[in-house]
């Protein structure tokens, strides 16, 4: 990965849901939030946190939730997220952090008062010494709490507190935001995506059987389910992460193959120059461009044609894209 935010491998805990903090991330400073995206507004907060931890000799962690507080609170709603908790692990093992520590968003926290979320859980379970938020953060029962009350409920409890304005690119006026990049992405502009969120947009599933139809055809795939996800339908060109660690380069189809079943949308990967057996193993497939829309062919031999022409134009995409990538050095 080429990123200029990108540090030097260090030892890196993630401390999930129901587990105990480890003793060597007590006194951390924490970035606290959602963190849908990891974007690069996101990653400003990530620096900031660094650098507050730097000057203290203490730990540098991300203090977030699951599931995510819109799911808790409207579990029948869909919800498109960016990154789900692998691919956050994913992401936050390159920032040059100590940690990462998930807590469970449940009844017992949504009713927290924000007094007792900042003394419960800020100062007596994880025993920080600064936390940094953005100016838009909101916690407590009822999302009572807002920065500026934070920052009097930390400094009251001795703990350092950061507020962070909002990021937006150069010469553009809105904030990077990840409602923006859901936008992009459900628009098929997946280079505005990766502009926003400052790599390459990547998604995690198991390969699952599918017809076989691909074989057929001359171009067999890997199939993956993606829940709630609102990317346009369409062609893409596409990198994969193998198990093992390799990468591996090709073309993608997500949607419902209107030329044979209309079916539940699925995500097929086209990897080139590989042969092997993927079913029941997890890929990391991230999008390099968009190519095309979804089409109906009025014969399967009209569709190898497109195919062919697809491949070929995602290997140049993939030839000529430069956008950093956070499947590099290893899962």
């Amino acid at each position: 990965m080429s990123s200029a935010d990108e540090k030097p491998a260090r030892s890196f805990t993630v401390c999930r849901e129901d587990e105990p903090l480890p003793p060597h991330l007590r006194g951390a400073v924490a970035a606290i939030g959602n963190f849908d995206g990891v974007h690069r507004g996101h990653r400003v907060l990530v620096q900031a946190v660094r650098e507050s931890a730097a000057e203290g000799g203490r730990p540098a962690v991300i203090l977030t939730f699951e599931p995510h507080p819109r799911a808790y609170f409207a579990p029948h709603l869909p919800l498109f997220r960016l990154t789900g908790p692998g691919a956050k692990e994913v992401v936050f093992r390159h920032l040059g952090l100590d940690g990462l520590v998930v807590r469970r968003f449940d009844a017992e926290l949504a009713g927290t008062g924000a007094r007792d979320f900042v003394r419960r859980l800020l100062r007596d379970d994880l025993g920080l010494s600064g936390v940094v938020i953005g100016h838009d953060f909101h916690f407590g029962r009822g999302r009572e709490g807002n920065p500026a009350l934070l920052a009097e409920l930390c400094r009251e409890e001795g703990i350092l507190c950061r507020v962070i304005p909002p990021f937006a690119l150069p010469a553009e006026a809105d904030p990077v935001s990840s409602s923006a990049i859901r936008a992009a992405l459900a628009g098929g502009a997946v280079e505005r995506a990766n502009a926003l969120l400052g790599y390459r947009w990547f998604v995690q599933g198991a390969v699952r059987h599918g017809d076989k139809r691909g074989r057929t055809l001359g171009y067999p795939t890997a199939n993956i389910a993606l829940s709630d996800c609102d990317l346009a339908h369409g062609i893409y060109a596409v990198r994969a992460r193998l198990p093992g660690g390799r990468i591996v380069t090709g073309v993608a189809s997500y949607g419902r193959r209107p030329t044979f079943d209309d079916g539940a949308p699925l995500l097929e990967v086209n990897l080139f120059d590989f042969a092997g057996d993927l079913y029941g193993q997890v890929l990391d497939v991230e999008f390099v461009a968009f190519i095309r829309g979804e089409e109906r062919f009025a014969s399967a031999e009209a569709l190898i044609a497109r195919m062919d022409v697809d491949a070929a134009e995602a290997r140049a995409h993939l030839a000529e894209d430069r956008t950093p990538s956070m499947l590099e050095g290893g899962r």
